[in-house]
């Protein structure tokens, strides 16, 4: 049953482009803004196990440094190889200052 797990402030992801790795219970979550919005996507290229968290954002993609590899922060797509699989995103909900991830328990 999914569950709303707090994962960070959003003063920890201010400004379109900031990346911030956060966890939830054992799971690894990269927070993403973008066009005001605050995206969530499991931080794990899907190409290679390396973190998204250590790319960078641009035109709504997250990009892996490691091979260039590109994913829709708002679905997780891969948009560019090498990657041909997505990555898991996860919904976000603001609460006054609070940011929160549905996740599965």
């Amino acid at each position: 049953m999914p569950d709303w797990v707090r994962v960070a402030h959003v003063d920890e992801c201010r400004g379109d482009g900031c990346l911030q790795k956060v966890l939830s219970d054992e799971r690894s979550i990269v927070l993403a803004r973008w066009g005001g919005e605050i995206f969530a996507l499991e931080d794990c290229c899907s190409h290679e196990d390396y973190p998204l968290s250590e790319g960078e954002v641009e035109d709504g993609d997250v990009e892996c440094i490691l091979h260039g590899a590109r994913f829709d922060l708002r679905t997780g797509k891969a948009v560019r190889l090498p990657a041909i699989r997505p990555v898991r995103t996860f919904a976000v909900e603001i609460r006054g200052e609070e940011v929160f991830v549905e996740v599965d328990k």
